[in-house]
């Protein structure tokens, strides 16, 4: 009896961690998003073409793009709690502040442009965070399910709240969108310094969950490390081939991402003719099918995992398998009912779903003493989707008047990124960097 006594039930507070990192991740998104549903009235209202309007769409991408470095070097050095919280403020400020460009209609592209390229600086730390959370938390057996719950937020994002701005826009204007969903991620940004410590510093946690993280390989004592980050140590992980495959993945990945977050429902409204409350609804369903895709990738690779599968399987089958899938989106060129234009769309969305962790990948290869860095060279190289994107499809627009072009170069993507993981990435394993000891 002495002995069971002496047993300590371990505490489960890493998933009161992930719940926190999903509700963020959402807001990122649903952030990210508000362009898109209110860029068919701005575009009336403002008199932006299509060209304007992606350099628009492109805004956050630039400066998200460049300051995934920079943004990795401040959260290895100031930690996740400061900078993801910071972050989370300043981007819903900003995201605010876009509902008063129509106000100033000789300047409201400089202003949209130069909000959105703001947002972008501030939500640079976000997934770099994320996947460091994420690999202080949890051990790698538990860590695909926990990458995918965080990563399939922006398909709740969308599912969610796409219907919600859409019915915005209807009830009161675009204005609007922006300033409910900036006001309630500046609420969430409060809350987040209250209850996020690392898992050393966190009162709620007991010796036998640090125990049980550790033994899994988790990094629960990397918040008290810190390593000084040389370009040596840059050089090396962008001259390795198994991260230069990642990275490519990565980017071909997000390309289906920014089509879905910035011409998805302009496409269903311009070529399928859809009007915007109904965009609303049938935007929502892929990306609800896209959730369901995420959670399933990440289940299905730890189930992998515990059925005795290597690391490389349990991986790169989800990813591939997803990324193939994904190229389906071309089958939306060739029909016309709505029913069959979501259903292309959902598989395509749920298969992108699927094949998305990176991020866990992240988890298992970046050397334990850059996750940051790691991360943001990661997402740098990622989202250049969020420029080239946007951008390629407005010029396709722009030449051909048709989308059909725009989802023939999203659906290569996703081939392009299977190839990459297939023959590129090789096995998966942590980079070891070669470190003096005196630096630690």
């Amino acid at each position: 009896m002495n002995d069971k006594q002496v047993i300590q039930k371990k505490t489960n507070i890493r998933y009161f961690i992930l719940a926190m990192l999903f509700i963020v991740t959402t807001f990122n998104y649903v952030d990210r998003a508000t362009l898109s549903i209110a860029a068919s009235a701005m575009r009336k209202e403002l008199g932006f073409d299509a060209v304007t309007m992606g350099m628009a769409f492109s805004a956050f991408g630039w400066s998200y793009t460049a300051m995934q470095i920079p943004g990795g070097w401040v959260l290895d050095k100031y930690g996740a709690r400061v900078v993801y919280g910071s972050g989370l403020f300043l981007w819903s400020l900003f995201t605010v502040l876009q509902g008063t460009v129509g106000f100033f209609a000789g300047s409201a592209f400089a202003m949209l442009f130069g909000l959105r390229f703001l947002m972008g600086i501030a939500e640079a730390p976000a997934f770099p965070a994320n996947a460091r959370i994420t690999a202080m938390w949890f051990p790698t057996h538990e860590r695909g399910f926990a990458s995918a719950i965080f990563n399939s937020a922006q398909y709740f994002a969308l599912a969610v709240f796409t219907p919600l701005m859409a019915w915005t826009l209807h009830a009161f204007g675009w204005h609007y969108i922006f300033y409910w969903t900036g006001a309630a991620g500046i609420v969430i940004s409060i809350f987040w310094f209250k209850v996020i410590r690392d898992p050393k510093n966190h009162s709620g946690v007991n010796q036998a969950e640090m125990d049980y993280i550790e033994a899994g390989g988790g990094l629960a004592s990397l918040g008290d490390k810190k390593t000084p980050i040389k370009w040596n140590y840059v050089r090396a992980l962008v001259q390795n081939r198994q991260m230069i495959g990642v990275y490519l993945g990565q980017f071909c990945l997000n390309t289906i991402t920014w089509f879905f977050l910035t011409w998805f429902p302009t496409y269903l409204v311009e070529a399928k003719g859809m009007s915007m409350l109904k965009v609303g609804i049938v935007a929502s369903i892929p990306a609800i099918a896209g959730f369901a895709g995420g959670v399933l990738g990440g289940y299905w690779s730890d189930w992998l995992l515990r059925r005795g599968k290597s690391l490389t399987v349990a991986r790169k089958t989800p990813i591939i398998i997803g990324l193939v899938f994904s190229s389906s989106i071309i089958l939306a060129n060739y029909v016309d009912s709505t029913v069959l234009v979501v259903a292309v769309m959902s598989l395509a969305f749920f298969s992108k779903g699927v094949g998305a962790l990176g991020w866990c990948v992240v988890g298992d290869t970046s050397p334990k003493e850059m996750m940051g860095v790691s991360g943001g060279i990661f997402n740098m190289v990622g989202n250049l989707a969020s420029i080239v994107t946007p951008l390629a499809i407005g010029y396709i627009l722009k030449v051909t008047q048709s989308f059909n072009g725009a989802l023939v170069f999203v659906g290569i993507m996703g081939l392009l990124g299977a190839m990459s993981y297939l023959f590129i990435v090789g096995d998966i394993h942590r980079v070891e960097l070669k470190i003096d000891k005196d630096e630690l």
